[in-house]
């Protein structure tokens, strides 16, 4: 299928460029020159995405990999991405697929309808834009989601949340679930290790939960020595609850050595239980450690009571305590989320998959 579109979000300078209005970014373009996430381009004075309906590879995963906790545990996602990305984080763990600038890295071609199909086809609940960012496709990602939709097939987007306001607004209509990278809470690490600003992704963030219905999870990569301070976490979180609420699921991820920053050691369990524990006395009701192994953390408790509502191992659910009201049997505090009155049972499993015109 035609892998170049025409796209809205631009406007010709007085200078014969033309800026890209996706992103804050706002690249200013000559005919022939690609802004930095790659893939938007000028050409014929007027920006172009140049990966509609390519993808760099399909995946059904458990949706606690996005990670979600709380919308539809235990559920299957098809889960994709393209090429490229608007931020430049040096510790990028997907460098291969969000910085290449090879169109070879994009094997899979998949139209909106063949990928919606997919997904009802080997029962997953979602499919997911990921291992890139979803702004940069921002036309296919719509598509998809549009055609998801007429499927009954839920929609997640994990991303950064660099994006500008009117494409913003587009976007998350289609949208079901996100969860949202918050990579620091400073000016000067946005700036200095992802070549962005802070205040965008604060604003992201603000217009999802009260502009919006889509249910919001956040992820904060722990990285030793750049955003792991206990000032840092106590800011980063009690922004979160004064300006989100405490309703939000909250993820500490843990970092290993990868791009541009080797120099950094892996993250500790310990590091991670720290900045958890800080967040939970800030208020946060359900706070999350990823990327190691820790039932503790992996597990949803009853905020209330403290009862263990969702016990997982990894992204296997070893016990299901939620009634089907989504309340603690226990207590009867409603546990947030969005939830099928039994959770699912697709585990751990990660299955690639290849598409074609028949769906699979």
């Amino acid at each position: 299928m035609e892998a170049t579109v025409k796209t809205k979000y631009w406007h010709l300078l007085e200078d014969g460029r033309v800026q890209c209005d996706l992103c804050p970014r706002e690249c200013k373009l000559k005919n022939g020159q690609r802004g930095l996430c790659f893939v938007r381009a000028c050409e014929e004075n007027q920006i172009v995405l140049t990966t509609y309906g390519r993808s760099s590879g399909f995946c059904i995963d458990p949706v606690e990999k996005k990670p979600l906790n709380h919308f539809y545990p235990g559920t299957s996602v098809l889960s994709f991405g393209t090429a490229g990305c608007n931020l430049a984080c040096k510790f990028c763990q997907n460098w291969d697929i969000s910085k290449s600038r090879e169109m070879d890295t994009l094997a899979d071609s998949a139209s909106p309808e063949t990928i919606a199909l997919a997904a009802k086809n080997a029962n997953c609940q979602s499919i997911a834009f990921t291992y890139n960012d979803p702004v940069i496709f921002h036309e296919y990602a719509i598509d998809v989601a549009a055609a998801c939709r007429e499927h009954e097939i839920k929609t997640i987007a994990v991303s950064a949340g660099y994006v500008s306001p009117e494409p913003r607004a587009e976007f998350y209509q289609g949208i079901d679930a996100v969860n949202i990278d918050l990579k620091a809470f400073t000016e000067d690490f946005y700036h200095r290790i992802t070549g962005s600003h802070l205040a965008a992704v604060l604003e992201t963030l603000l217009y999802i939960k009260h502009e919006t219905d889509v249910w919001l999870e956040i992820t904060n990569l722990v990285i030793p020595g750049e955003n792991d301070s206990d000032k840092e976490l106590n800011q980063m979180t009690e922004w979160i609850i004064s300006e989100l609420g405490a309703d939000v699921p909250l993820h500490f991820s843990a970092f290993h050595p990868d791009w541009k920053m080797r120099d950094k050691p892996r993250t500790s369990l310990q590091t991670l239980n720290k900045a958890r524990s800080i967040a939970i006395m800030n208020g946060l009701k359900y706070v999350y450690t990823g990327n190691v192994h820790d039932r503790e953390g992996d597990t949803t408790f009853c905020y209330e009571c403290g009862g263990e509502l969702i016990v997982r191992d990894w992204y296997e659910i070893k016990e299901w305590s939620l009634d089907q009201a989504g309340k603690c049997p226990t207590c009867q505090t409603t546990c947030a989320g969005i939830f099928n009155p039994a959770h699912g049972n697709w585990g751990s499993k990660r299955v690639p998959i290849q598409l074609n015109q028949h769906g699979l």
